[in-house]
């Protein structure tokens, strides 16, 4: 007689329903009921669940008296009770005195509804049984369960609707819920950058990886939980409100929206015991409708009409009988045939296959194919290649009687590694998943004990990566327990390394240098301002300590660089500035605020100390020349002028101050160290590389330079000790002579280095022919030729020394090579009578010429109003090229012409200022210029006759020279002292006049010229 003709067996007697919303102690009350008894059995809808309430109960009556049972675990001591089991692992019959089935509304549930429909029917405790749900399923069940007794239990907390918010704005202990596991990451990914971290929670992680993320959040690490609607299913969390991201789904079948109870269900989880809670949404969702609303808030919810169903009576006589016994209707109304499992989906498939139809030939294989179709899809792959794997383990069992040990090796091999990023990861265990379920079927394997420790061992160890790799992602655990301790108002402790690195709670927070904290550059949002909390809180005791140690410090601690930071012990601790003085910088401390009141007072007091202590120390001898007292008169105003210079003068500058000197005030200089050379008046103890770096630092502070083009490069160059650079024309001109430098055309030569050689062309200019040898250089008297000692000493080349005597005001002749060598040949054989008067030619040479020292008496001239001699300074340039050796004659035999030899010769009228030569007769005529401005007095016999013509002509039309076209005439018809003498051309514009302070230097300068005048 068909099953449908037969009366119901269903009973409620002894059956109690306990229904209720969420937050209603279902659960609990059960486990309190269970352990009444002497014996339990307790159904859950997740693995995770079951882990949750096994805990609970084997705190309560030991680990001894229960065990767990899910599709891949079993914990089975010898002595147990109590079993608490997945929904699918509950067994068909017990003889235990308790049952209990939670959320039982899930038997309407497409997918696994007919697992629940069959244990609330069928499966009854011998004492009390108990079935744990929402009120919806209150009517079916009364109907199918006749006798059944109801409780219902009402919400402990309130439930509220708070709307729409951002997700960057979510309250403290908010579960954000989405349902695909891209956007449970982007969301998790979000909160992480902006709020410090998330838990994440998805049915598709190993239940330890859930248990481990949901504990991360219970813990307080984490405020946030993102999670798929299994948080829904009896997760006891800590929830003050959740926020929907998401309001539809995929069921297995299609993309839907949620209905108002399976919504009510999830928003139930905010609020514990008598804590209300709010719900909302969240990202893209719209809010919900107001009838929507009031329905969660009320806990009222379309009833569940109907469950799922299908037959627990296998027919396994062959493989069309078992698809018919699947096919058979339910028995009574309120139940439907349920749509196929993922195990009757994996029998339609292989009963295509003939290799299995031909093994499925008898009952027994028949029911043995039937237990193998209940592998759980743990992968998620495609049906086909599910079944694929079924038949594979089905052929082992049949022909080899277990499932090959060599096939389930290599399976758990490839499953066995903890590399690669979270979505490997998840793929690894839910491989490792399935054979774990494999293992724990002891018919299916040889040695099934061996196997449940394996894939129980690599399953932990992949969900303890996989947990790792989700923390690691969107986790800052950094941020979670500074959060958390702050909270907690507790003292965090922290520690700086040598390093400045600062650790608060063992976290990184950020940098400490000098007394100036930066937070961790990754820091966003609020752990920002909770990294700066901690730091400021446990570093105000380390201001205090170094600001004491640092008063304390030697002045070999501190150092300027050539950025103007002051450092300490390499630590940035405060930057000068310009100030009224430039000798004297403002220096502005770089502390933050919490460096205050006499710890401020004393750092900045004791940096103060230093820079004057540094500066005194390194420009000593231009502090003692601005503190000079026994310097007076015309010095005293010579000295001011240097020091405003930094320690340089142009001599053509101060010509008549110089002029104007006695041998007294000079002595007095020179003990300051103060040198008058042929071109400059210097301080040669300025021109090493650290006085030079500093003289430019305080110049450029006053006038805004360091930031100037080529202060960066071509300070550290000028600095390092060279004798010329060659030049930049982008760079700041002034900086060159601050460093010592003097910029002549394309090099750029030191002070000093120019002074030697003037030198070297002094005895070549003061030497007659006739007169003795001649030294190295010398040509006429008048004229001198460049040799290896000038380019040796200038670090150049021939070229470059052209440009840097055109740049000093000489001027160069050409003759010829062999006209050169037959006029040398014929000085350096003098006549008798020659050779006679030449001592009386050295005597009067002697009175007449200037000596070569130091301080040279007769002032150098003015420079032509050429471009190289105008400029002054520039930027820096390359190493100083190898000096070139001197052209040498062709040699015999080349067809190349001998190039012309370059006679030198200083150029231009010497200014009405200067001290006029004496003559003697007998003597011949002075060169047309006067003196170089190298300080020597061209003299000497006469060239030949067509040299001094060619002389003559050249500084007729040299800059200053003698021409017809000025005021004068020729220079033959100029009689007297009182002739009109053409003017100098000037070297640069004439400066205008300003109105000179009665108070300074200048003022009792220029009386004292007016006094001396008269």
């Amino acid at each position: 007689m068909p099953e449908k003709n037969q009366p119901p067996v269903f009973s409620g007697r002894g059956v109690t329903a306990v229904l209720g919303p969420t937050n209603t102690g279902k659960t609990h009350y059960a486990i309190e009921r269970m352990i009444a008894h002497g014996s339990g059995v307790i159904g859950l809808p997740l693995r995770l669940l079951a882990r949750e309430v096994y805990g609970r109960i084997a705190a309560r009556v030991g680990e001894q008296h229960v065990s767990l049972i899910t599709g891949e675990e079993k914990i089975v001591p010898p002595k147990a009770r109590y079993s608490v089991c997945t929904v699918e692992a509950m067994p068909s019959r017990t003889s235990a005195a308790f049952v209990a089935i939670d959320e039982v509304q899930l038997a309407g549930d497409l997918e696994r509804g007919h697992v629940f429909t069959d244990r609330i029917l069928h499966l009854r405790g011998t004492d009390e049984t108990l079935l744990l749900g929402a009120n919806t399923v209150r009517g079916i069940l009364e109907k199918l369960l006749p006798g059944l007794t109801v409780v219902e239990r009402p919400r402990l907390s309130q439930l509220q609707y708070a709307g729409a918010r951002k997700i960057t704005r979510l309250p403290r202990r908010s579960a954000v819920v989405a349902f695909s596991a891209d956007e449970v990451y982007a969301i998790a990914e979000l909160i992480r950058r902006q709020r410090g971290g998330a838990a994440v929670v998805l049915g598709a992680l190993s239940p330890r990886t859930r248990n481990a993320q949901v504990e991360l959040y219970q813990n307080g690490d984490v405020d946030y939980l993102v999670a798929t609607d299994a948080i829904g299913m009896g997760l006891n969390l800590d929830l003050d409100h959740v926020a929907f991201a998401q309001d539809h789904k995929f069921d297995g079948y299609q993309y839907r929206p949620l209905n108002p109870a399976e919504l009510g269900q999830i928003a139930g989880r905010a609020g514990r015991h008598v804590r209300d809670g709010t719900f909302g949404v969240t990202g893209r969702v719209d809010p919900f409708g107001e009838e929507t609303v009031e329905r969660i808030e009320a806990h009222v919810f379309d009833p569940v009409r109907i469950l799922q169903w299908r037959s627990k009576d296998m027919d396994f006589a062959d493989l069309q009988a078992l698809r018919r016994s699947l096919d058979r209707l339910p028995p009574t109304q309120g139940l439907t045939r349920a749509l196929p499992a993922v195990d009757q989906q994996a029998l339609d498939y292989l009963v295509n296959y003939p290799e299995i139809r031909d093994l499925a030939t008898t009952p027994e294989r028949v029911a043995r194919l039937w237990d193998a179709c209940a592998l759980p899809d743990y992968r998620r792959i495609a049906p086909a290649q599910h079944a694929d794997l079924i038949a594979t383990l089905f052929a082992d069992l049949v022909q080899l009687g277990s499932v090959n040990e060599d096939f389930m090796a290599e399976q758990v091999r490839r499953a066995d590694r903890t590399d690669g990023e979270i979505d490997t990861l998840s793929a690894r265990v839910s491989q490792i998943r399935t054979w774990s379920y494999v293992s724990h079927r002891p018919d299916w394997l040889a040695d099934p004990t061996h196997w449940q420790e394996k894939t129980r061992e690599i399953e932990n160890r992949l969900s303890d990566a996989l947990h790792e790799r989700l923390t690691k992602r969107f986790v800052d655990r950094r941020t979670s327990v500074l959060m958390k301790r702050l909270r907690e108002n507790a003292m965090l402790e922290a520690q700086i390394s040598v390093d400045g690195d600062v650790y608060v709670e063992g976290h990184l927070v950020g940098q400490l240098a000098g007394f100036r904290f930066t937070p961790d550059s990754e820091a966003e949002g609020p752990d920002a301002k909770a990294v700066l909390g901690a730091a400021q809180k446990a570093l105000s005791i380390e201001y205090e300590a170094r600001a004491a140690r640092l008063y304390a410090a030697g002045n070999s601690d501190f150092a300027i660089g050539s950025d103007a930071t002051v450092r300490w012990v390499g630590e940035p601790i405060a930057r000068l500035t310009s100030g009224d003085d430039m000798l004297r910088p403002r220096v502005v401390l770089l502390a933050d605020d919490h460096l205050s009141g006499t710890a401020r007072t004393h750092v900045a007091a004791r940096i103060e100390r230093f820079v004057q202590h540094h500066i005194a120390t390194v420009l000593k001898p231009l502090d003692d020349l601005s503190r000079a007292e026994d310097i007076d008169g015309l010095g005293r105003g010579l000295a001011f002028q240097l020091v405003e210079a930094l320690g340089v003068l142009f001599r053509r500058d101060v010509a008549d101050d110089v002029k104007a000197l006695d041998q007294d005030a000079r002595a007095q200089l020179r003990r300051y160290g103060v040198r008058f050379g042929a071109y400059h008046i210097f301080m040669p103890a300025l021109l090493k590389p650290a006085p030079a770096e500093l003289i430019t630092l305080l110049w450029a502070l006053k006038n805004d330079g360091i930031d100037q083009p080529g202060y960066g490069e071509l300070i550290p160059a000028l600095a390092a000790g060279r004798t010329s650079v060659v030049t930049e024309p982008g760079y700041e001109r002034t900086f060159y002579k601050l460093a010592g430098f003097r910029f002549l055309g394309k090099r750029a030569v030191r002070i000093d280095i120019l002074e030697r050689l003037a030198d070297l062309i002094r005895p070549a200019l003061n030497w007659k022919p006739g007169t003795g040898s001649r030294p190295e250089g010398a040509y006429d008297g008048r004229r001198f030729t460049t040799t290896p000692a000038m380019l040796s000493i200038l670090g150049a080349t021939v070229s470059d020394i052209e440009e840097i005597l055109k740049g000093l005001g000489y001027r160069a002749d050409e003759v010829s090579a062999e006209e050169a060598a037959t006029y040398l040949a014929r000085q350096e054989a003098p006549s008798e009578e020659q050779a006679a008067e030449a001592p009386s030619e050295t005597t009067s040479d002697a009175e007449t010429q200037p000596t070569a020292t130091d301080d040279q008496e007769t002032p150098a001239s003015d420079e032509p109003a050429s471009e190289s001699a105008s400029t002054e300074t520039e930027a820096s340039a390359p190493a100083a090229e190898a000096p070139a050796e001197p052209v040498a004659a062709a040699e015999a035999g080349e067809e190349e012409q001998p190039k012309p030899v370059l006679l030198w010769r200083p150029a231009g009228n010497r200014p009405e200022t200067q001290r006029p030569q004496r003559q003697k007769q007998g003597r011949g005529r002075r060169p047309v210029g006067g003196t170089a401005e190298a300080g020597a007095t061209p003299a000497g016999g006469e060239p030949p006759a067509r040299d001094k013509q060619q002389h003559r002509r050249r500084d007729n039309h040299a800059p200053g020279g003698k021409g017809k076209e000025k005021r004068g005439g020729h220079p033959g018809n100029r009689k007297g002292k009182d002739a009109e003498r053409p003017a100098p051309m000037a070297a640069r514009p004439p400066r205008k006049e300003r109105p000179i302070d009665p108070d300074s230097p200048f003022a009792k300068l220029a009386a004292l010229k007016d006094k001396l005048g008269k």
